[in-house]
């Protein structure tokens, strides 16, 4: 009896191996692919370029203060704007060590008055005569970021033991696909949606197999979170396309557009639909991931449940997981954008003015989308699920039930 499920479990450890390595080579393809030529850093200096010189940013720490000018600004709930002459050391760059003379403007919405000790981001410009000045361009918030991505690398490993790290190593796998490939590729000019589904069924594919392996349950969990994204792309597409909206409404489409004119053959129409794909994505795992591991275990306890009696159990756990997910998932989309929604409101726009507006058509089709993916998703991973799970053992339930009959 033992021996079975030995050879399972080696059998899903050595199909786990194979699809990490696999992973593994697409991902080096990938990346010597794209930096193995020089467009991005061509964009870079474009964008860097300045007429009679050019722009780096640095880092830097604030010396001594010179002079400054302080004064509250009572428009802005007493905030300080003014100017202050700074004395800095570079700290970084082709001007590391050096000290020199830094302005730093600030107000409610831009910059902060700084202090002795402070370390801030600079830029420094040279023109063609070799001489530079820097000037402040914000307070360097690296470190405390830094501080709280530790904090929370702790707690997720203090509360998931060993899955939290399984999910941390997924995490940061995500970020890297999503910065160092998705992105890259984009510039460059690849399919936008054709591109972001693929480099997010390779993330699941990965995320999936180094948190469970390659198990029946993950298989069921990778098909239903590919199979929700898909529905909520296709309803993206279709309900920007009777909205008349696409990426070229964005709030950063102009800036994107500048990119034209550097060369950059980015696809803007389909970003919109590329941001539900990517915003979906997790939500829609964490619902497959839950359905599948559910079942597993509602059969590891009943062995005898067929099928039908395992999608129906699936179906009960995902009809609470729908009700919070969504509510969750619509909340997000609108806590990030609160602001300007009380900009809007504030505006006194008719209804229908309010929801005929871009922003308004581009939150609701992103927020609808992602939530009927995610949705969708539970059906769809617990038929899936319980066709794996309860094909796989079939043969030896209707042995046992024979057995039984007998007796």
């Amino acid at each position: 009896m033992k021996k079975k499920p030995e050879k399972l479990h080696m059998a899903n450890k050595k199909a786990s191996i194979i699809v990490l390595a696999v992973a593994a080579l697409i991902f080096s393809a990938a990346v010597f692919l794209i930096y193995s030529q020089d467009y991005l850093n061509g964009i870079e200096e474009h964008f860097t370029a300045h007429a009679g010189g050019f722009l780096e940013f640095e880092r830097g720490t604030v010396l001594e203060i010179l002079s400054e000018e302080l004064k509250p600004d009572e428009g802005a709930e007493g905030h300080l704007r003014g100017n202050q002459k700074l004395s800095v050391v570079i700290r970084s760059g082709r001007y590391k060590g050096e000290i020199m003379t830094a302005n730093n403007f600030f107000g409610a919405i831009i910059g902060v008055p700084l202090e002795v000790g402070d370390s801030v981001i600079f830029t420094v410009k040279t023109h063609d005569d070799g001489s530079h000045i820097a000037t402040v361009l914000e307070f360097n918030r690296v470190p405390t970021l830094a501080v709280c991505l530790l904090l929370f690398f702790a707690v997720i490993v203090l509360v998931g033991g060993r899955t939290g790290v399984k999910s941390l190593i997924g995490l940061i796998f995500t970020a890297v696909c999503l910065f160092a490939i998705l992105i890259p590729l984009l510039i460059k000019g690849a399919p936008t949606i054709l591109t972001t589904f693929l480099v997010c069924a390779y993330i699941a594919v990965v995320s999936f197999t180094v948190l469970g392996g390659v198990h029946r349950k993950t298989v069921s969990a990778f098909l239903g979170t590919m199979a929700g994204v898909l529905l909520a792309l296709l309803f993206a597409l279709a309900a920007q396309h009777f909205a008349k909206i696409d990426g070229y409404r964005l709030d950063t489409a102009e800036e994107l557009l500048q990119m034209r004119y550097y060369e950059s053959p980015l696809r803007i129409r389909g970003l919109l639909a590329a941001g539900v794909i990517i915003s979906a994505l997790g939500a829609v795992m964490d619902v497959a991931m839950s359905i599948s591991s559910s079942l597993e275990e509602v059969h590891a306890a009943n062995p005898a449940m067929t099928g039908k009696e395992l999608f129906r159990s699936g179906m009960n756990i995902g009809h609470d997981m729908a009700g919070t997910m969504t509510n969750t998932l619509i909340l997000a989309f609108l806590g990030c954008e609160f602001s300007f929604i009380i900009f809007l409101y504030a505006q006194g726009l008719t209804f229908r003015r309010l929801l005929s507006s871009p922003f308004v058509g581009i939150e609701a089709i992103s927020s609808l989308a992602s939530s009927i993916g995610m949705i969708l998703a539970i059906p769809l991973t617990a038929l899936i699920a319980s066709v794996l799970i309860a094909g796989k053992d079939r043969k030896g339930k209707n042995g046992v039930r024979k057995k039984k009959a007998k007796r």
